[in-house]
């Protein structure tokens, strides 16, 4: 990858658990001089380890619906009590940089970003299988069985929709699939389209 070449806005969503962003820091450390994270804005309060434009930016609830109203979200969405967006200034500062932007997000903010960016390439990233992604959900031993099991039903929702993305990696082994999300980036990753039909036929054995 080059940062001569003109910057491109790579959009990621993945089911919890499918191992994104474990798969997309990876790449992203890699390559940092080419690609960026977007820092996104959230009304939360900040947790004591995080920094304000290091973590996310954190503004009050006030300035972010003043900040949506004038258009500086290129997407939002509410969590619990919560609001998070991406900014949009940040990310064509970024790209008119000739830097390559990173966004993390969830597949409702996939669609609005892809409304404002028509441009914008879509990876969904997914879990090798539906038994892998409850073992690795698991493992974690964050979650309760109840929240485990409404993760397990959410994630087959959201799997649901990877028809609207450009790109599909199904995340086995990390190391194969930092290859082949390298591929993609670099507008080589055929394999990985979702017009492939042998990747169509792989994923909906795993939606079963």
């Amino acid at each position: 990858m080059s940062s001569k070449q003109p910057g491109r806005l790579f959009v990621f969503a993945a089911p919890s658990g499918a191992g994104k962003t474990t798969l997309v820091h990876a790449v992203v450390t890699k390559h940092q001089e080419d690609l960026r994270f977007s820092i996104s804005y959230t009304t939360r309060e900040p947790r004591s380890n995080e920094a304000n434009a290091v973590d996310y930016l954190f503004v009050s609830e006030d300035k972010f619906m003043r900040l949506r109203d004038a258009g500086e979200m290129l997407e939002y969405a509410q969590v619990f009590d919560n609001y998070y967006a991406t900014s949009r200034s940040q990310v064509e500062k970024h790209l008119s940089d000739n830097r390559s932007v990173v966004l993390e997000i969830d597949w409702q903010g996939a669609e609005q970003v892809r409304r404002s960016m028509p441009d914008c390439i879509t990876i969904f990233i997914f879990p090798p299988s539906l038994a892998e992604l409850e073992r690795r959900l698991r493992d974690r031993g964050t979650d309760t069985p109840e929240v485990i099991e409404r993760r397990l039903k959410d994630a087959r929702s959201d799997m649901a929709h990877w028809v609207d993305f450009d790109y599909v990696i199904i995340n086995d082994d990390l190391d194969a699939a930092i290859i082949a999300l390298e591929a993609v980036l670099t507008g080589e990753g055929g394999e990985a389209s979702t017009s492939n039909p042998r990747l169509r036929k792989a994923l909906a054995d795993i939606i079963g």
